[in-house]
């Protein structure tokens, strides 16, 4: 069943979800029995805030991201999920309702997972239960770091730690393409487009020149001393 759900490049992009870590391809298979693999355009929407929760999804290729509007009609990002990352589970495992919007911010393509189908199983199968919780878990943590990153950072701080995400070496120098608009960067990072622009330029002092959509980085763990630092000294450092 699951290979014929999807490609082998499909298979090895789910198997890094968390919800899938340690499952066999035999409780793979009960937990996808009824899941279907889509692809959508930049910007369609998945699910609205408040619509019933039933499903949820994993990203196979592309970037999603999960949003709440403000009563001041402003867009709060509460996550950006990529390949192997899974999002809404929670919601869909309680029936209830998607607690945000979810939306594609490139050419994506996603599985999706009905809530009917994830409940029925888990009593065949209680390791996608504790899967599950392993997922949520690591949600938590995310939201724990944003909120540690707001504030313990400065928006340049914030901008060189997302810079530093992009990459898996840890010194010397880097090229990185910016993977969506500077708008939804600012929002995932919690500060405005136009403080966006200046942690940019504060960045240059760093090595970090910004082109487009390419990061230019001359050292990395110049970037990385500079995200271990106190917000105190990095404060102290702009006057």
């Amino acid at each position: 069943m699951l290979h014929a759900l999807a490609t082998k490049s499909e298979i090895q992009a789910l198997k890094m979800a968390p919800i899938f870590h340690g499952l066999n391809d035999t409780a793979m298979d009960e937990l996808l029995q009824r899941a279907s693999i889509k692809s959508y355009r930049r910007g369609e929407t998945l699910f609205m805030q408040g619509d019933p929760a039933d499903a949820f999804f994993v990203v196979i290729e592309g970037w999603t991201k999960i949003y709440r509007i403000t009563q001041s009609g402003d867009e709060a990002v509460v996550g950006v999920f990529t390949r192997g990352q899974s999002f809404a589970e929670a919601a869909a495992f309680t029936n209830g309702q998607f607690p945000a919007t979810g939306e594609t911010v490139t050419d994506s393509r996603l599985l999706r997972v009905p809530s009917q189908q994830l409940v029925e199983i888990l009593g065949k199968a209680p390791e996608i239960g504790l899967a599950m919780l392993a997922s949520t878990s690591q949600h938590l943590h995310m939201l724990i770091k944003q909120i540690e990153q707001l504030k313990a950072h400065t928006g340049a701080q914030r901008v060189a730690e997302f810079l530093l995400s992009l990459t898996n070496a840890k010194a010397g120098a880097c090229i990185l393409e910016l993977p969506y608009d500077k708008a939804l960067i600012a929002g995932r990072l919690g500060i405005k487009p136009e403080s966006l622009s200046r942690a940019f330029q504060k960045l240059r002092g760093y090595g970090v020149t910004v082109k487009q959509n390419l990061a230019h980085i001359d050292n990395l763990t110049v970037l990385q001393d500079l995200v271990d630092q106190e917000r105190a000294v990095v404060m102290q450092q702009k006057r």
